[in-house]
């Protein structure tokens, strides 16, 4: 078994299972074209950002590669491999960016949405803006003008996908979750 898997709880381990199998599924039938050639408007993203906040940078890191690849692999023939590397990249540093947001303990209050939807437009203005057009540049040769306003649409949609739908399936979620000292001690008689 390899250190990675020894050093990852079955819980997160499960969750990167589920959570790329999720992926695969929103990323082929939940998106919606933009008009630009192989650019889509993906829920995807917003459910790898809910995973990455909730299970942390290994596992979004994890379940933005698998699930990018997979979802290449199995409905367009071969995954395209600078946007995989993206979408890792995204998932990566959601998670590690969120660290110190406490879904877990029933706060995603105003102070925390804006700390979220700060960090991820900053991430995937990174990513999609910058790496993913580069990548492309190297390692498929693509032309410039065409990876940047591909890189540009998927990066502005994937921020308002995240921002609005990410940012609805994290408040849903820590409302799920009791508030850290909520529970009081019942007192006895």
């Amino acid at each position: 078994m390899g250190e990675l898997a020894k050093s990852l709880s079955t819980k997160t381990i499960v969750a990167i299972g589920i959570g790329t199998a999720v992926f695969v599924i929103l990323g082929r039938f939940v998106s919606i074209p933009t008009g630009i050639p192989n650019t889509t408007v993906e829920t995807s993203y917003a459910f790898l950002a809910l995973m990455a906040v909730v299970f942390g940078p290994v596992a979004g890191g994890l379940i933005g590669f698998i699930g990018h690849a997979l979802k290449d692999a199995i409905f367009y023939g071969s995954p395209w491999w600078s946007w995989v590397v993206v979408s890792a990249f995204v998932g990566f540093l959601l998670g590690f960016a969120a660290r110190n947001i406490k879904v877990e303990d029933g706060i995603f209050g105003a102070k925390q949405i804006i700390s979220f939807n700060v960090s991820q437009v900053i991430v995937q203005a990174f990513g999609w803006m910058l790496i993913a057009p580069a990548l492309d540049i190297l390692i498929y040769g693509e032309p410039a003008n065409k990876v940047f306003v591909q890189g540009l649409v998927a990066g502005l949609s994937n921020m308002v996908t995240v921002g609005v739908i990410g940012t609805l399936l994290l408040a849903a979620y820590a409302r799920t979750r009791s508030k850290t000292g909520s529970l009081d001690k019942e007192e006895t008689l």
